[in-house]
Protein backbone atom coordinates (compact mmCIF):
# COMPACT_ATOMS: atom_id res chain seq x y z
CA UNK A 1 0.00 0.00 0.00
CA UNK A 2 1.34 3.74 -1.18
CA UNK A 3 1.99 5.92 1.86
CA UNK A 4 -0.96 8.48 2.57
CA UNK A 5 1.43 11.47 2.09
CA UNK A 6 4.01 11.43 -0.15
CA UNK A 7 7.93 11.72 1.87
CA UNK A 8 10.29 14.62 0.73
CA UNK A 9 13.50 13.60 -1.53
CA UNK A 10 16.26 13.19 0.91
CA UNK A 11 17.94 16.09 -1.06
CA UNK A 12 15.87 18.52 0.58
CA UNK A 13 16.68 18.20 4.19
CA UNK A 14 18.93 21.06 3.74
CA UNK A 15 15.96 23.72 3.65
CA UNK A 16 13.64 21.27 5.85
CA UNK A 17 15.96 20.58 8.63
CA UNK A 18 16.70 24.75 9.36
CA UNK A 19 13.09 25.62 8.36
CA UNK A 20 11.23 23.12 10.45
CA UNK A 21 13.95 24.23 13.56
CA UNK A 22 13.60 27.55 13.60
CA UNK A 23 9.78 27.59 13.03
CA UNK A 24 9.17 25.96 16.46
CA UNK A 25 12.47 27.55 18.05
CA UNK A 26 11.25 31.21 17.66
CA UNK A 27 7.42 30.19 18.12
CA UNK A 28 8.36 28.95 21.99
CA UNK A 29 10.69 31.85 22.43
CA UNK A 30 8.62 34.44 21.30
CA UNK A 31 5.55 33.23 23.04
CA UNK A 32 7.73 33.32 26.62
CA UNK A 33 9.16 36.48 25.67
CA UNK A 34 5.76 37.83 24.70
CA UNK A 35 4.22 37.01 27.78
CA UNK A 36 6.60 37.39 30.46
CA UNK A 37 6.62 41.16 28.64
CA UNK A 38 2.71 41.39 28.81
CA UNK A 39 1.27 39.20 30.47
CA UNK A 40 -1.70 36.58 29.41
CA UNK A 41 -3.96 40.21 28.31
CA UNK A 42 -6.27 41.40 25.40
CA UNK A 43 -4.35 41.81 22.37
CA UNK A 44 -1.38 39.71 23.53
CA UNK A 45 -1.76 37.17 20.57
CA UNK A 46 -1.47 39.70 18.44
CA UNK A 47 1.43 41.00 19.40
CA UNK A 48 3.07 37.17 19.72
CA UNK A 49 2.19 36.61 16.19
CA UNK A 50 4.59 40.09 15.32
CA UNK A 51 6.81 39.29 17.14
CA UNK A 52 7.17 35.42 16.27
CA UNK A 53 7.57 36.56 12.38
CA UNK A 54 9.97 39.37 12.96
CA UNK A 55 12.18 36.50 14.62
CA UNK A 56 11.61 34.18 12.43
CA UNK A 57 12.39 36.17 9.68
CA UNK A 58 16.08 36.56 10.96
CA UNK A 59 16.54 33.41 12.36
CA UNK A 60 15.42 30.99 9.12
CA UNK A 61 18.27 32.61 7.16
CA UNK A 62 20.90 32.94 10.12
CA UNK A 63 20.38 29.46 10.94
CA UNK A 64 19.91 28.30 6.96
CA UNK A 65 23.80 30.06 6.31
CA UNK A 66 25.14 28.81 9.48
CA UNK A 67 23.84 25.15 10.20
CA UNK A 68 26.85 23.86 7.54
CA UNK A 69 29.23 25.95 9.28
CA UNK A 70 28.97 24.77 12.73
CA UNK A 71 28.56 21.02 11.28
CA UNK A 72 32.05 21.58 9.79
CA UNK A 73 33.63 23.39 12.61
CA UNK A 74 32.10 21.01 15.38
CA UNK A 75 33.22 18.28 12.96
CA UNK A 76 36.67 19.37 13.87
CA UNK A 77 36.39 18.72 17.96
CA UNK A 78 34.09 15.83 17.95
CA UNK A 79 34.99 12.51 16.89
CA UNK A 80 33.09 9.83 14.87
Amino acid sequence: MPPAVKKLASRYMRYALPLCLTFIMTFLVSGVATIRALGLTEGMLSKWAESWLFSWCIAFPTMFFLLPVMRRLLGHVIED
